[in-house]
């Protein structure tokens, strides 16, 4: 369905940022997901020419709106959505970089540690 306005949370959602609406709604209440820098709410509607500060928690992003969608397609149709401006594509890279270089230790740990989780992060923190 194309529109002139979508909402902010099935635009979000429809362009793969968050796996599930919900997530994305979520996201929006948090505070962060910003739109041309100003904190909204889920129901908030988004245009063409937008520009977006998204954090969905593994990486961030600053994207401009190209087109709208509230239909989640495929990967390929849902990065013709948005266009990521140079400064966030070169954020983005120096943060792969240093996450290349430097693993935190916990980071592959999938909630609480367990003994044996915690064993092996003390072992390698020695």
């Amino acid at each position: 369905m194309m529109t002139d306005t979508v909402r902010i949370d099935k635009w979000l959602w429809a362009a793969r940022f968050f796996k599930t609406r919900s997530l994305a709604t979520d996201a929006v209440d948090d505070g962060k997901v910003r739109l041309n820098g100003d904190r909204i709410k889920p129901a908030r509607s988004v245009r063409i020419g937008d520009t977006l500060d998204i954090d969905n928690g593994a990486t961030e992003w600053q994207i401009v709106v190209q087109n709208l969608s509230d239909m989640r397609g495929s990967a390929t149709v849902a990065q013709t959505l948005y266009a990521e401006t140079d400064a966030s594509i070169v954020k983005r890279q120096k943060e792969a970089d240093k996450k290349k270089y430097f693993r935190e230790p916990g980071s592959t740990i999938k909630g609480r540690p367990t003994k044996r989780d915690r064993r092996q992060l003390d072992r390698s923190n020695s």
